[in-house]
């Protein structure tokens, strides 16, 4: 069986023994188990008894001020998620909604006015600017003409040179147009822009409003237990008014005891787990009761999974609250050959030979013993055996799976 880093592995071997002794050879065989060195976890812990309790108490406050306009459940009733408990009357919440489809018709007809008075701007600006473009044309046109009567003595310098002011004049009004309709589109952009944002608030408003008024029916967020209805059919009430309290039948905590003499071991945050028909499940100590009772103290355990199917309400569950721990350790399983001495020797695998290594460990569990020096992760270690191998610096073995 050739040795795999880092993956545990157990088997049952046949081995045939070579014993080392003086220069004499002597040999026996056996029935070996074996364990490959590994990271992981090693942990102890106390045992005591808790009980499956919901994890969080639901609080339904009043989405708006309204009037209670009917109750559905009552105290002690269960519920199903979205099942609805309390109706509040609707028609402020109506009135509202009818108002704000009408602003809104307004502002999406005001847009749709602009809209078109922009185009109709915009036409009207670029025929300004195609007549003083046109203008500049025929200015040129003529001052091409005189340029050439000039050289013929055909006209005065005096006329051609007042044709060249009006030319630049005209080139000057068409910049100066160009300038005040670049800021005119400007302006109707922006004007458009403007009542798109008010119509874009006044959508959100609205969208606010009918979530609202489906939020006028009560509902409940997770299958539970009413604790409580605070108020009465036709009672105003105030928005953010606590209406209804629950129990959460989705999540569940662990409620536990345990003797006064461990009370230095319960620390919040320390780890714990929770079995429940042969099914382990972490968790973490949370709230930690001041005062013991009957020389109890009482706390309680947030689980990681805390909606696990196994888990229902008032069920005794079997508690593990971890005294000591080492995590991502080396680590070897305990086996007949394995003692509690924290200085001891074993046998690691090598191809068809086992050598003697000394070994020094640390933590020590029922199962498991945290290695401190001596092995490697991967390295393949004899754990138990029918033989006696002891004062054996070296065997010899063959082996196979069963």
């Amino acid at each position: 069986m050739g040795i795999q880093k880092g993956i545990q592995q157990t088997a049952t071997v046949l081995v045939i023994l070579l014993i080392i002794a003086s220069c004499q050879p002597q040999s026996g065989s056996g029935i070996y188990e074996t364990y490959l060195v590994d990271k992981g976890n090693i942990e102890t812990w106390e045992t005591t008894e808790g009980r499956v309790e919901p994890a969080n108490e639901v609080l339904l406050l009043s989405p708006t001020a309204s009037i209670i306009g009917e109750i559905k459940k009552e105290p002690g009733q269960k519920v199903k998620e979205g099942e609805v408990i309390v109706v509040l009357n609707t028609i402020a919440v109506e009135s509202k909604i009818e108002q704000l489809n009408d602003q809104l018709a307004v502002k999406q007809n005001n847009l749709e006015k602009t809209r078109l008075n922009a185009r109709s701007t915009k036409a009207d600006l670029s025929h300004s600017i195609e007549t003083k473009k046109l203008k500049i044309s025929s200015i040129k046109s003529v001052m091409a003409d005189q340029e050439q009567l000039l050289e013929v003595g055909g006209i005065s310098q005096a006329k051609f040179d007042k044709t060249k002011q009006e030319l630049v004049l005209a080139q000057k009004e068409l910049q100066l147009v160009q300038q005040k309709n670049s800021i005119r589109l400007q302006q109707l952009a922006t004007d458009e822009k403007g009542l798109l944002l008010q119509i874009e608030i006044q959508e959100k408003e609205l969208e606010q409003q009918k979530d609202l008024l489906g939020r006028m029916q009560v509902k409940a967020p997770s299958d539970g237990i009413i604790l409580g209805i605070h108020g009465k059919t036709g009672e105003k009430i105030q928005g953010d008014k606590l209406l209804v309290s629950l129990s959460d039948l989705t999540r569940f905590k662990i409620k536990a005891t345990i003797s006064a003499k461990h009370k230095n071991m319960i620390k919040t945050g320390r780890r714990a787990y929770v079995v429940v028909d042969n099914t382990r499940l972490s968790g973490r100590i949370g709230t930690i009761m001041p005062k013991l009772e009957d020389g109890n103290l009482q706390f309680t355990v947030s689980l990681t999974d805390n909606n696990h199917p196994k888990l229902i309400p008032n069920q005794r569950v079997d508690l593990q609250v971890v005294k000591r721990a080492r995590y991502d350790v080396l680590r070897l399983k305990k086996g007949a050959m394995i003692s509690n001495k924290k200085v001891q020797h074993v046998y690691v695998v090598n191809g068809d030979s086992a050598e003697q290594t000394e070994l020094t460990l640390g933590l020590v569990t029922d199962d498991f013993i945290e290695i401190k020096g001596g092995l490697k992760a991967g390295d393949e270690v004899v754990i138990s055996t029918v033989s006696t191998i002891e004062n054996t610096s070296s065997v010899s073995i063959d082996k196979f799976k069963k």
